[in-house]
């Protein structure tokens, strides 16, 4: 009896070994690959025809607005008129009637002054995979500047990296660390979860027809 247990508690070390040197690596290697592809500054990113707006639930359980969308919008509003992007390519989830992320951030962007014809949406955006393959798969999108806050920027730049895009990120502000705990460290886990995508060719779940932005 007692030998068994040491047995599973080994393998549990071993598994808990494992999946600290994963995190670690995974955060390391997005880390380094897109340090110099994240930008803080308007003044000093290069220009993109289209930003990638990636989606966020507009609220939080308590109802009070989600801080996390509302710096991503923000962040959106300075690029566009910085003259930094043309156009804003809306992903996020539209996975029920009841459910629409990226029609709420249009009317956000609208509210703020981004005029309707320049803002496309992406009703399939998912994840954050979806979102990126998908801007250029079905919107024809090679270079591009995506807008989240720095942690996922770094992600979804290194996913567009993997998959033959030119993609930048311009960093919306970041919340409070008691604020974004949980968040963090999920972050964590989605990195390692795309390493694993990129190795078994993950696809976005679903693709359809070609959308110009124009």
């Amino acid at each position: 009896m007692k030998k068994s247990i040491k047995k599973l508690f080994k393998i549990f070390l071993l598994l808990v070994l494992i999946a600290g040197v994963s995190v670690f690596t995974a955060d390391y290697l997005v880390k380094n690959k897109t340090r110099n592809k994240v930008y803080t500054s308007v003044k000093s990113i290069p220009k993109n025809r289209v930003g990638l707006l990636l989606g966020t639930a507009k609220y939080v359980a308590n109802g009070n607005i989600n801080l996390y969308y509302r710096y991503r919008i923000n962040a959106a509003v300075e690029l566009f008129k910085a003259k930094k992007i043309d156009y804003i390519l809306v992903s996020g989830d539209n996975s029920s009637k009841s459910y629409d992320e990226p029609t709420a951030i249009k009317s956000d962007l609208v509210n703020r002054g981004i005029p309707a014809g320049r803002i496309f949406l992406d009703y399939a955006g998912f994840r954050t995979l979806d979102s990126v393959i998908r801007s250029k798969e079905i919107f024809g999108q090679e270079s591009i500047t995506i807008i989240s806050q720095k942690f996922h920027n770094q992600r979804a730049v290194y996913i567009a990296s993997k998959n033959g895009i030119n993609a930048i990120g311009y960093n919306a502000k970041d919340v409070s660390r008691n604020y974004g705990f949980w968040i963090r460290i999920r972050e964590k886990l989605a990195r390692v979860k795309m390493f694993i995508d990129i190795i078994f060719g993950k696809e976005p779940k679903f693709m359809g027809d070609k959308i110009t932005i124009k």
